[in-house]
C-alpha cells in the first residue's frame, strides 16, 4: 500500500478527518496544521495521517488517523501509524502522542498494539462546549473522557 505525504487542499480529506473526530469544531482547528500522510488505492485517498507539531520540545502528535470503512481490517491503520512513527523518527521527534475517547475501546487496543503506553486521562473532554453532542455513544459507552498514549522514539 503506497503511503505518501499529502500535497493537496486538507478540504479533500474532510471525510477522512470526519471519520476521525465527531467535532466539526474540533476538526476546523486543526485540518490546516502538520503534515499529512495519506494511503491511497490508485489514484484515490483511502486513509490519512495527520502528524502536528506540539508545545513540547521533541514531541509531535499524531492528531487524526482514518481509515474509509470499506478498507478498515486490511492493515492500513497500522501502515499509517507506521509510516508516521518513521516520519517522526525523521525529524528527529522523541515522542509521538495520540489521544483516543477512553470510551472507544477498539481505540485504545489498537494504540497499544502498536507501542503505545497510557499517559494520561483528561475527564469531560468531549462535551457540547468543546463541540461534541452530549449524548455520542461508542459502543454503548457515553463519549465523555480523553485519553493520552505516548510512543518514545528515542531516550
Amino acid at each position: 500500500m503506497p503511503i505518501e505525504r499529502y500535497e493537496g487542499p486538507r478540504e479533500a480529506l474532510l471525510t477522512l478527518f470526519a471519520l476521525a473526530d465527531d467535532s466539526p469544531v474540533q476538526i476546523a482547528s486543526y485540518v490546516g496544521l502538520g503534515d499529512v500522510l495519506v494511503a491511497r488505492q490508485g489514484e484515490a485517498v483511502i486513509g490519512h495521517a495527520q502528524i502536528v507539531v506540539t508545545d513540547e520540545p521533541g514531541v509531535l502528535e499524531l492528531k487524526s488517523l482514518a481509515v474509509l470503512a470499506e478498507h478498515r481490517g486490511a492493515g492500513i491503520g497500522r501502515e499509517l501509524v507506521a509510516a508516521a512513527i518513521a516520519f517522526s523518527r525523521e525529524r528527529c521527534a522523541r515522542s509521538l502522542i495520540v489521544s483516543t475517547a477512553t470510551a472507544d475501546i477498539a481505540n485504545l487496543r489498537f494504540y497499544q498494539r502498536r507501542g503505545f503506553r497510557m499517559t494520561r486521562i483528561v475527564p469531560d473532554a468531549f462535551r457540547p462546549e468543546t463541540g461534541y453532542p452530549h449524548d455520542l455513544l461508542i459502543g454503548g459507552i457515553l463519549l465523555r473522557d480523553q485519553v493520552f498514549f505516548e510512543l518514545k522514539l528515542a531516550d
